[in-house]
């Protein structure tokens, strides 16, 4: 039964109490008892609450059972008869049995102790001593006989009892066998305004208080009315500032934002429509996500697809395809998008459907998905930024033109270009950059020249060409900010301190 305040107060008079004394004196959880001792800290100046944490062993489960049984090894060395036993007939003794799991690991204890002897020839096992102290049922006793000396810092100091050491701790704790446990406790003493009869004050003002006056009377809790008071604000984290900048470079130049909430995909506008064949090692599972349920998508426009299928089996356009059988079935299947050139390829789609042609220039900043094995630059989920612009007549040296407008507003120049391939444009470049921290060029991006064999069958004029280009979020961010690791800037292990106390983004 809980004391009175009464009852605690006079244990408080003698010098103070502590939460834990408290609990054992009245026979009460520990947890009741810290309340109680609150519920006076809340009387202003009648105690004062310290805060006491402390660190103790006790026995995990594994370890209670050893206390009260006997080691897992021990055990398995009683079980065994003086004679030795045959490696088939020692799963089969009742002693063996009993331990189920843990007697392999005993005996793999026994033998490092060269307690037993397995001849793999004849195939026993046999003792190669009469008998043996089980040390560590006794250390186990020990702990669950004494818990006042499995105090951390008392076992540190060396002051408690020479049978058990601090230095006993650590092979027992990686057995499972005693675990750490921190525990938070409180010691009350005498405030200012002690007293054994305490009178509580109100905190608030109510209709009885005031019909029958006895506020004038009454003692009130006092109020702090200088107390600034504190409103928790967000705040964005850097991929944000990152990606704010990018978004605002694009709309100054004259781009349309591209809607990207379509994070599933189907194949068909994710690879497809990209003019990129269904054997490509991309579209394996070991690359992409697939979808379970729903596999596969039904809403494709059926015209769209006989091009793009005959594209691909017999090309167009000068292109002589790749001479497969394209499967729909293939095309069908819902994946989660691994770039946002996905999303350019249904907005080309649209545009290539107005008549007469407008050309346009649009961006899309958002995240995509790979199956990639995660390190410290890698994640299964990143942001992609791309811009593509999609005119007459546009040539090799529009693209670079535009790439050296783009990322000279980035804060990058003297741009480097190096040819590469890509399946769906053709001339392809991947971009690098000098970075002053590297001291060294780094690729920054990708780029090229949409392939006719993509637009074509988009209905896009002939004399229509679409240079684009492509870049993740994250390198510069963790360029910008100083991260080494992705995964302190995007993951769990994010420090939200860190992301309230990073500047403002100028790229």
């Amino acid at each position: 039964m809980a004391p009175g305040r009464r009852e605690v107060l006079v244990l408080v008079q003698d010098g103070g109490v502590s939460s834990l004394d408290l609990a054992e004196k009245f026979g009460i959880e520990h947890n009741e008892s810290v309340g109680i001792c609150k519920s006076l800290a809340a009387i202003q100046d009648l105690v004062e609450l310290k805060e006491v944490r402390a660190a103790v062993y006790k026995l995990t489960d594994e370890g209670n059972e050893f206390a009260d049984n006997g080691s897992s090894e021990v055990r398995v060395f009683n079980a065994i008869p003086a004679g030795g036993v045959t490696m088939k007939d020692f799963d089969e003794l009742p002693g063996i049995v009993a331990l189920g799991s843990a007697a392999m690991r005993g005996r793999g204890k026994c033998m490092k102790e060269r307690w037993l002897k397995i001849d793999k020839k004849a195939g026993t096992i046999e003792k190669l001593v009469t008998e043996v102290a089980d040390a560590v049922q006794a250390q186990m006793k020990f702990v669950k006989e004494n818990p006042e000396d499995m105090d951390e810092d008392i076992l540190k100091a060396g002051e408690g009892s020479p049978a058990f050491k601090f230095a006993d701790i650590k092979p027992l704790k990686s057995r499972g066998l005693i675990e750490r446990v921190q525990t938070v406790s409180y010691v009350v003493t005498p405030g200012p305004a002690f007293t054994l009869d305490p009178i509580i004050p109100e905190s608030d003002l109510n209709t009885d208080l005031l019909k029958k006056d006895k506020w004038k009377t009454t003692a009130f809790k006092k109020f702090n009315l200088d107390a600034a008071p504190k409103f928790p604000a967000g705040a964005l984290h850097p991929l944000l500032k990152v990606r704010s900048e990018f978004r605002q470079i694009f709309l100054e130049m004259g781009f349309s934002e591209m809607p990207t909430n379509n994070y599933v995909e189907s194949s068909f506008w994710n690879f497809d429509a990209l003019f990129q064949p269904q054997q490509h090692p991309a579209r394996d599972a070991h690359d992409t996500f697939f979808m379970t349920k729903p596999a596969q998508t039904k809403d494709l426009p059926e015209d769209y697809l006989l091009k793009v299928k005959k594209m691909h089996e017999e090309g167009g356009s000068g292109s002589i395809g790749y001479r497969y059988d394209w499967s729909k079935d293939e095309a069908r299947k819902n994946i989660l998008r691994t770039h946002t050139t996905a999303i350019s390829t249904r907005m080309l789609y649209q545009l290539g459907k107005v008549q007469p042609f407008k050309p346009q220039k649009y961006f899309s900043i958002d995240r995509v998905f790979r199956n990639e094995t995660l390190d410290a630059t890698h994640l299964a989920e990143f942001h992609q930024v791309e811009g593509v612009v999609c005119d007459y007549n546009l040539t090799l040296g529009h693209l670079i033109g535009m790439l050296n407008s783009f990322f000279q507003k980035l804060g990058m120049k003297d741009l480097k270009f190096k040819p590469a391939y890509n399946p769906y444009t053709e001339p392809s470049m991947e971009i690098f950059a000098y970075h002053p921290d590297l001291k060294k060029e780094v690729e920054i991006g990708n780029s090229g020249i949409f392939r006719p064999e993509m637009l074509r069958p988009m209905g896009l004029p002939e004399d229509v060409t679409v240079i684009a280009w492509g870049l993740s979020v994250e390198r510069p961010t963790m360029i910008k900010y100083g991260y080494d690791n992705i995964r302190d800037l995007f993951g769990a292990s994010v420090d939200l301190n860190l992301v309230k106390t990073n500047p403002i983004c100028r790229l």
